[in-house]
């Protein structure tokens, strides 16, 4: 079992503190995090830093832990402009990038990155696929139904070969066959429960086991929404509101249930469980606090897992 912690996102209102999150930052290393990930959510109300960007700013105040994005909706990108960015981030980093990929809703406002709700999966693998070939070939032809490319090529190449992890996330069964089908690895949302990760988890499974891809080869993974607070009630109420800040833009509903709260011996029974689904590495996501969250899930709750 494997542990990393979400990167502060959020922009104050007092504005950005380098210091605070070089800080933040070398403290996730020093206590011994398998890595530091981000999300991205262009449009919306929460003040949210881009996530290329922190990862370029994460992996230059770090030396050891992966640096991680979960998830990059693609189809919003460029994928030759994408496959760029990712590949100078991959060398800059000397090699400790990781990056998820998904779909993205129907629902959002897909005029703004000019995206056809009808059109998504189709653009969604056709960048993907282009992507790849941009990092592992010398020189390419490539004739898409939305890109197009003669005798291009691209360098540096990312420092991994033949490049940085691919996750997939995703819940629709679909998603889940073509994440074993084309990825490294599926990262369950935040925003699904832990009931609901289980059973994509064994969509998964089921998958792996008709590809006959060695498991080994294929990793799963989930973000975790979580506060440590010895006052449950407090904890909960905090919680529900850090999270309609961050979904409510988008028209949802209460989705509390999909958090873990409460005293650190909670919080370690809801991460057994998420383990007990099928992470093998999950990813703590504090929604406020960001310090002080991270110091007690490292002192009173991880040590409670073993």
């Amino acid at each position: 079992m494997r542990f990393a912690m979400s990167i502060p996102q959020h922009v104050t209102a007092g504005g950005f503190e380098p210091a605070v999150l070089r800080s933040h930052l070398a403290r996730i290393e020093a206590l011994g995090f398998d890595g530091a990930w981000t999300q991205e959510q262009v449009l919306g109300s929460m003040p949210n830093l881009g996530p290329l960007e922190l990862m370029t700013y994460a992996a230059a105040c770090t030396e050891r832990i992966r640096i991680g994005c979960a998830v990059l909706i693609t189809p919003h990108h460029s994928p030759v402009h994408l496959a760029k960015s990712i590949s100078t981030l991959d060398q800059l980093s000397r090699g400790r990038i990781e990056i998820g990929v998904g779909i993205g809703g129907r629902n959002r406002m897909l005029s703004a990155f000019g995206a056809d709700p009808d059109t998504l999966v189709a653009r969604f693998n056709e960048g993907l696929r282009l992507m790849r070939l941009l990092w592992t070939e010398e020189r390419i032809d490539f004739d898409g139904r939305f890109w197009q490319l003669e005798g291009a090529a691209m360098a540096p190449k990312p420092f991994q070969k033949p490049g940085p992890p691919i996750w997939f996330g995703g819940s629709h069964p679909a998603a889940l066959r073509r994440a074993v089908r084309d990825g490294d690895g599926f990262f369950g949302a935040g925003s699904t429960t832990t009931a609901q990760f289980a059973e994509q988890v064994r969509v998964v499974r089921a998958a792996l086991a008709s590809s006959g891809r060695e498991p080994g080869s294929f990793r799963i993974a989930k973000r975790v929404y979580l506060t440590v607070d010895d006052d449950v009630e407090r904890g909960r109420e905090r919680m529900a509101a850090a999270l309609q800040r961050l979904y409510g833009f988008f028209g949802s509903r209460d989705i509390t249930p999909v958090a873990v709260y409460g005293p650190p011996d909670a919080v370690a029974r809801g991460l057994r469980e998420v383990a007990a689904a099928g992470a093998e590495l999950i990813l703590l996501n504090p929604l406020f606090d960001d310090a002080e969250q991270m110091e007690r899930l490292a002192a009173e709750v991880l040590p409670a897992l073993g």
